[in-house]
């Protein structure tokens, strides 16, 4: 396939579609799914084939619509209307075109839920079926792939990117362009592209969800970033847990390889670049960069010391460059767009959009994709919808078991990489739990650093023995039993671990503690034996 045929298909497609009287979009997401949307989609293509309007009305899956917490959700393309919590009886209602037995049902799309976002990430997220090729094609797919194979050299693509200000997505927020780089000025020969699909932090779910939902738009900027740095082979190392990402991820090579997309000869050009999926075994270590790599070589996944980094030095000994799923993914907008375009969105070091995962004590559980810089206050009450039940806000935890929790008399931060830092937090990956007044900090802290605990790999005796000793500490102060030097003794190991484990494991695995110690010490006084305390 050219370009130019590429861009035939999409003509051709979007002609099909000017001729159908509705095209009805059903959330096939993880989180629809549970609620039952397979079954409502069935009845939706059972009703319409009842009706007999099989040639005018179509029902497909699509990627997720945002408000998990009111799925099933439903969008119909004639009049772009949003219904949620549906079940299997309003199928007819749907198919007929009779808003009224569902009205009830029906979101209001300038609710600020909507309307407060900004979709770069999730721009074809309840528009394009992530099972057919031609729904991607159809909203532009791989025509950034294809121009920049006709129009941009390979420093040209590098400088879009570095232009764009894009820094990476899983958490250390290193910026995009200069890695690509230093990939790229390594002498040619082999070289890897691997996409960390290994999102592991406890309510996080946004890759997960790009994956299910568009990922041929993960592939495409894949194929972008080889082309830019000169490689020929990637791989997506993607957890075991997300059997619905993996199974779609492998249909969604298969068709991009039928159709020279990937591969051999990738749009009639001599550039050629392969995909391949490791699966992992659920490792939260494996996160880590070195440690992910000596997974996918079939080693035991352990982080390992640097420098020589993986741009240098990476799988099997050769330059590899690494970013998560949703760098990849705002890769195509930017190369079709332009770096300045995206540099415009955000704030000044930190460009672009970001997609969070919203969890716990808030009204409005899903996803959502938000300017950087916007205040946590405008996420959590505006877009969030604030606590269950008129309850009182307590914490934000950000970063997962790496970041910290965020008190009330800093709500007003903006969310980017430097605010968060200077209150003790980090972005992340993008997970965002919510916590109110009922919650105990200190259980809070206990419960990440259980889970840090348990996902050490075990190198290094800081973080090995370090963190076992912090969640026996932490779990004496949970039942009342610890003292006043139960908490000097916790303070002093937080240094110890970030300043001498291994990987950031163990180096970010004190924040949750000293973040609660920070803003909430009087929970953890209140918990030291009353002789201690006296």
């Amino acid at each position: 396939m050219t370009l130019e045929e590429l861009q035939e298909r999409q003509a051709q497609e979007l002609a099909r579609r000017a001729q159908l009287a509705n095209r009805i979009y059903c959330c096939s997401a993880a989180g629809c799914i549970s609620c039952g949307s397979d079954a409502l989609r069935q009845e939706i293509a059972a009703q319409i084939e009842a009706a007999g309007r099989g040639g005018e009305i179509e029902v497909c899956g699509t990627g997720c619509l945002g408000l998990c917490s009111r799925g099933p959700l439903v969008r119909t393309a004639a009049d772009g209307a949003l219904y949620a919590d549906l079940a299997p009886e309003d199928a007819a209602a749907l198919v007929a075109g009779d808003p009224a037995p569902i009205a009830a049902k029906r979101l209001d799309p300038g609710a600020p839920f909507f309307a407060m976002q900004e979709r770069v990430v999730l721009a074809n997220s309840g528009s394009v079926d992530p099972e057919r090729l031609a729904d991607y094609v159809a909203a532009g797919g791989y025509q950034a792939l294809g121009r920049a194979l006709a129009d941009m050299s390979p420093p040209e693509v590098i400088e879009q990117v570095k232009r764009s200000g894009l820094r990476g997505r899983g958490g250390a927020g290193y910026p995009t362009g200069l890695k690509w780089e230093l990939v790229a000025r390594q002498p040619a020969g082999t070289k890897y592209v691997v996409c960390n699909a290994d999102e592991g932090d406890p309510g996080a779910f946004m890759d997960r969800s790009i994956l299910e939902g568009d990922p041929h738009r993960v592939l495409e900027g894949m194929a972008i970033a080889g082309y830019a740095v000169g490689a020929q082979q990637g791989y997506i190392y993607v957890r075991g847990e997300y059997g619905l990402a993996i199974q779609r991820l492998q249909t969604a090579i298969k068709q991009a390889e039928r159709e020279h997309l990937l591969g051999s000869r990738i749009l009639d050009t001599s550039f050629q670049f392969r995909v391949d999926l490791r699966i992992g075994a659920g490792a939260f270590v494996c996160g880590e960069e070195t440690a992910l790599i000596a997974s996918i070589e079939g080693k035991r996944g352990q982080p390992r010391q640097r420098p020589p980094y993986p741009p240098e030095a990476g799988l099997w000994g050769k330059p590899t460059l690494i970013n998560n799923v949703e760098t990849f993914a705002n890769v195509a907008p930017i190369v079709t767009r332009g770096g300045d375009w995206f540099a415009s969105i955000g704030t000044e070091r930190s460009k672009g959009t970001k997609v969070f995962a919203l969890a716990g004590k808030i009204v409005n559980t899903g996803l959502i994709e938000v300017p950087m810089g916007t205040a946590l206050r405008t996420i959590l009450f505006d877009i969030g919808g604030g606590i269950p039940g008129g309850g009182r806000f307590k914490a934000a935890q950000t970063g997962g078991p790496s970041g910290g929790c965020i008190p009330e008399a800093y709500l007003d931060t903006p969310v980017d990489y430097e605010s968060l830092a200077r209150i003790g937090s980090i972005m992340g990956s993008g997970g965002l739990i919510v916590m109110d007044e009922a919650s105990d900090m200190v259980d809070v802290a206990r419960f990440f650093m259980e889970f840090s605990m348990d996902e050490s790999c075990g190198k290094c005796i800081p973080c090995r023995a370090g963190t076992v000793q912090m969640n026996d500490i932490l779990s004496r102060l949970v039942a009342g039993e610890g003292s006043a030097d139960d908490i000097a003794m916790l303070e002093e190991l937080c240094v110890l671990l970030k300043e001498t484990s291994l990987c950031g494991l163990g180096q970010s695995a004190p924040n949750p503690v000293l973040t609660t110690l920070r803003y909430f010490r009087d929970e953890y006084e209140a918990k030291v034996r009353t002789e201690d305390a006296g």
